[in-house]
């Protein structure tokens, strides 16, 4: 272990230390306090178990969280409840961490965000509503979209830490979270909240109406119905100061040459791959892709700004001296001395705008001791996903295009250049032959260039997601069975989701006309703007409004669950269930088909149509059998078993066993554990999509096969190479198996003292990952393969689609302390919720080794490995009042180390690799006191917290900044209102 590592871990355990030590000054005040408090023990259907238990028990590590508890922290949505579970992981899961472009397993989830338990993905955590499933997002068909939740209609969510394929289905590997709906209300609420940021941008507002009519006990029925509004206004990164790119002394720079004002370059744009004799071009050199020298350096790129003497590359809004020793080797840094960068991560929308409607409606009717039941729920989530405005470069990886009938034509792009004639030409002509006097005999030469076309617009994706279930269950005794229960019920639920392009694209054929032609101008500075031409031209290739894709998830399902004593044992009855369960899957996804995409002429620059991934409809169909029996040993010793049988349309059928165990030596005192085997099969996409082709991005990179040092010299071999990339489905990708283990216990020395430990294992075998392309190269001779050649062994393409990788262990502990007592004529309660995550690592294939630990280590796009987090409150309820104080903590990590610093070529005297903790706390306060009203304050980041620096930036997309969206909140302090009328 390094000094670094074992002085942040001491940090954290200090942190955790006071923490701790905090609330064992507080309850042990409120041990001595304590009333002898009787409770009310109620047999309900706890989630992960399919009987009625007393939930008190602690059988199984469930969280609970009231309404209560979401209106004193001033969580109106799903995804800020998430945020505060320790036991949720820090993944690519939220809208922020979505908010940029993204590689292509992240795309399609626009404007959804998800639930990821003890850090296992989206896709292994299964969330209920009602203890019953939801539909998956229609645009993936594959991960639940948390927008659809009716958070203002929800009385309590239960979090079932530990795995339950054996009662609800295979993919329950990381847990399940089950959004439970009020029941039985009567009367007519209203509720409003505003949740404003102090710094601007961001706000939150939810309203809600909730009416119901009739009593279960003295009327027989209860119809209820909660209409809501939910809307998160837009964050854009430039209202945040920590959010900047240009920080080259701690290791952070955007690596993107396209900037607002264009950089010169030599690029390929010839239909032989060769370059277009340009103004960069030497003169006198058969090779047009040999540039100028300065001081002995050969370069390929020259920003004007950045010459000497000129006014700077920071002259200009949002731009800054491109870090090139930052990203490339010291052989080829000099070739871009004069470069220009432009902040992304500041351009980007840090916080998407999302308004999501929900309609709840719930009738129940009593027909003697059976109850009837019927759900309609529907929701309506709009999304808007706003990021930088395109780069624009001459060439590209490819000089022609290949269209979805099989036919090439010529890229739109392959002789993009700015002409002489052009306004801006001979400002940029006279500033580059200023200081490269041998230029001048390239007067009237082209200009290539890499450019982002501020003018364009930034781009957005409008995505409009319309989700609903129906259904109808009924549950009650069964009459001729003695003590035996039956629960029945018949639901189809749906996503379906549709994208447009808002601004920021237009054709691809009349942007390369305006730009070739010298109507639009790539040279502009801050306060100049474009001709009325180039503001026309731009306005008529618009593809504003122009479909961009969708899709529809449709489960239809039926089961049956039969419950209840089987036999005497000496310690009691042991308790038994039977159920089945059938559900067919539907998904459909289309791209856009008004459009003639075999017409180069229709295309639209660089938005992703994906009509490769064109699914006219698929189907499964999954059929189950499952049962658990609950066995009283003894007077202190139960044990619980449990097995699902499940056939999968396609992957055949899996069994899948559970056996926990409950021993209480004490009254006081309860060990539990269990073991359990899970089974997940790919998602639709996963293996039906086509494959995508796409330009490699981001900073050069050499041929693994000749150069396995990967750095990019002069050295043989080691030139930067063009490939392009494939991204898509794989029809023979296998299903993931799982093993999860759990061990803890339960002490409770005296009613409303408690403290819980548990320690959970999770292995999964054949895991359907994406790897990144640097994990491929980093890796060749294990996914050799993967890569795809010319005739002449050079690099034609990398294969990045899914893959059955091999094993991936995670292992954790989980803590939970709470007390309550009489304090000063009011209730004092306190209480902890920790994990500390002690194993996280990973094989690519199964025959190879582990790698290292992933604890506290950068990942680019999987769960980041944070060692300690945890949540610590205390309220105190006195009369009317409820006052609450809450901290929540993640703990910090090693973070992104670029390639010149790993490298030495760069000099960074502000570098430290460790990321600082991220530390928030919450002020609230509730008010009764005036009848038939409640009241409700909050101050989030009580503090003003800015996120930690973190170099989050990804060369590969151009995306990310100096914060982490998966661990940070960007929208700092803010002040939380919220008010319930009850009018009868």
């Amino acid at each position: 272990m390094s000094a670094l590592t074992l002085k942040g871990n001491m940090m954290e355990l200090k942190t955790l230390a006071r923490t701790l030590a905090l609330l064992g000054l507080v309850t042990s005040g409120l041990a001595a306090a304590q009333d002898d408090v009787s409770q009310k023990l109620e047999r309900v259907e706890i989630t992960g178990s399919s009987i009625k238990r007393i939930q008190s028990e602690g059988a199984l590590p469930v969280q609970v969280i009231s309404r209560k508890d979401l209106d004193r922290q001033g969580i109106v949505s799903a995804e800020q409840l998430i945020a505060t579970l320790t036991s949720n992981g820090n993944g690519l899961d939220n809208l922020a961490s979505n908010a940029d472009v993204v590689s292509g397993q992240s795309r399609g989830n626009n404007g959804s965000t998800s639930a990821n338990l003890r850090g296992q993905g989206a896709n292994a955590t299964l969330i209920l509503l009602n203890g019953r499933r939801v539909a998956a997002h229609g645009l993936n068909g594959g991960v639940v979209d948390l927008n659809q939740i009716p958070m203002a209609a929800v009385e309590r969510i239960e979090v079932l830490k530990d795995g339950a394929s054996s009662t609800y289905g295979t993919d329950a590997v990381g847990g399940v979270i089950n959004f439970i709906l009020r029941k039985n209300y009567k009367g007519l609420q209203v509720s409003a909240t505003a949740d404003a940021t102090e710094h601007g941008g961001g706000n939150i507002y939810r309203a809600s109406v909730t009416g119901g009519v009739g009593d279960l006990d003295t009327n027989g029925f209860n119809l209820l119905a909660t209409l809501s509004v939910t809307d998160n206004k837009r964050l854009d990164g430039s209202q945040r100061d920590f959010v900047n790119s240009f920080q080259p002394d701690r290791g952070l720079s955007p690596d993107t040459r396209g900037t607002p004002f264009a950089t010169l370059f030599l690029a390929s744009t010839t239909a032989s791959g060769g370059t277009i004799k340009n103004v960069l071009t030497r003169p006198g050199q058969a090779n047009n892709y040999v540039g100028p020298l300065y001081q002995g350096a050969t370069l390929n790129s020259v920003n004007t700004l950045d010459l000497p003497g000129a006014a700077g590359c920071d002259s200009q809004p949002g731009m800054g001296p491109y870090a090139e020793k930052l990203w490339n080797s010291a052989a080829a840094s000099p070739a871009n001395q004069f470069g220009c960068a432009w902040d992304t991560g500041k351009a980007a929308v840090i916080q998407q705008p999302v308004k999501n409607t929900n309609l709840v409606t719930r009738g129940m009717l009593k027909l003697g001791e059976h109850m009837l039941s019927a759900e309609v729920l529907l929701g309506r989530s709009d999304s808007h996903k706003i990021f930088s405005p395109n780069q624009i470069s001459s060439g590209s990886a490819t000089s022609t295009v290949t269209l979805p009938n099989g036919s090439t034509v010529a890229s739109p792009f392959r002789n993009l250049a700015y002409p002489s004639t052009g306004a801006g030409y001979d400002r940029v002509f006279n500033a580059l032959v200023g200081a490269f006097p041998e230029l001048e005999a390239n007067r009237g030469l082209p200009m290539t260039f890499r450019w982002r076309c501020m003018e364009c617009g930034n781009r957005e994706y409008n995505t409009i997601t319309d989700t609903g279930r129906l259904l109808v269950g009924m549950d009650g005794p069964m009459n001729f069975i003695k003590d035996w229960d039956y629960k029945v019920g018949v639901s189809q639920a749906w996503s379906k989701s549709n994208s447009t392009l808002g601004s920021g694209y237009q054709n691809y054929v009349g942007l390369a006309n305006l730009i070739n032609s010298g109507t639009l101008n790539p040279f502009l500075l801050a306060g100049e703007q474009q001709s009325a031409a180039a503001i026309q031209g731009l306005k008529d290739i618009s593809a504003e409004g122009t479909k961009l894709y969708g899709g529809k998830y449709t489960t239809t399902e039926a089961d049956a669950t039969f419950s209840g004593p089987l036999f005497k044992m000496p310690a009691g009855d042991a308790l038994g269930a039977l159920g089945v369960d059938f559900r067919q899957e539907k998904y459909k996804f289309d791209g856009n088909s008004t459009v003639n995409t075999n017409d180069i002429n229709t295309w639209i620059f660089n938005a992703a149509f994906d009509n490769i991934n064109a699914l006219s409809g698929v189907k499964r169909n999954v059929k189950a059998v499952f049962g658990e029996v609950i066995l009283p040993v003894t007077k202190s010793l139960e044990l619980n078993l449990s097995v699902r049988y499940d056939d999968y349309t396609g992957f055949g059928s899996t069994t899948n066993p559970k056996v926990s165990l409950r021993f209480a030596p004490l009254e006081s005192l309860i060990f539990r554990g269990s073991y359990s085997t899970g089974f997940r099969v790919p998602t639709f996409n996963q293996l039906f999509n086509g494959v995508t082709e796409s330009p490699a991005t981001g900073a050069g990179v050499a041929d693994p096969k000749t150069c396995p040092s990967l750095v990019v010299s002069s050295a043989p071999g080691c030139q930067a190479i063009t490939f392009t990339t494939l991204f898509g489905g794989v029809p023979n990708l296998g299903p993931e198996k799982s093993k999860m283990a759990n061990i803890g216990f339960v002490f409770e020395p005296m009613p409303g003292y408690s403290a819980s430990l548990d320690l959970w294992d999770i292995r999964r075998d054949g895991t359907i990952q994406a790897f990144t392309q640097s994990t491929f190269f980093a890796n060749y001779a294990l996914f050799s393969d993967r890569f795809i050649r010319n005739p002449d062994d050079s690099l034609k393409s990398v294969d990045l689609s899914w893959i059955n990788a091999g094993e991936t262990r995670t292992r954790g502990l989980e803590l939970t302390l709470r007390g309550s007592g009489k304090v000063g004529g009011g209730t004092l309660s306190a209480g902890l919720d920790g994990s500390y995550l002690l194993e996280k690592k990973s094989r690519l294939t199964t025959n190879s080794p582990f790698g290292p630990s992933e604890v506290g280590q950068f990942t680019r796009s999987s769960d980041l490995g944070i060692r300690w987090k945890h949540v610590a409150f205390i309220n105190y309820a006195y009369g009317d009042w409820v006052t609450s104080l809450r901290q929540q903590y993640v703990g910090g990590y090693v973070g992104y180390v670029p390639p010149g610093v790993a490298n030495g070529n760069a000099s960074v005297p502000a570098w430290n690799p460790k990321v600082k903790p991220y530390i928030l706390h919450t002020l609230g306060v509730s008010y009764a006191g005036i009848k038939d009203l409640t009241l409700n304050f909050a101050i989030k980041n009580l503090f003003d917290k800015d996120p930690p620096f973190a170099n989050s930036y990804d060369t590969n997309t151009g995306s990310g900044s100096s914060w982490e969206p998966r661990v940070a909140d960007p929208r700092g302090r803010s002040y939380v209102i919220g008010a319930d009328y009850k009018f009868w």
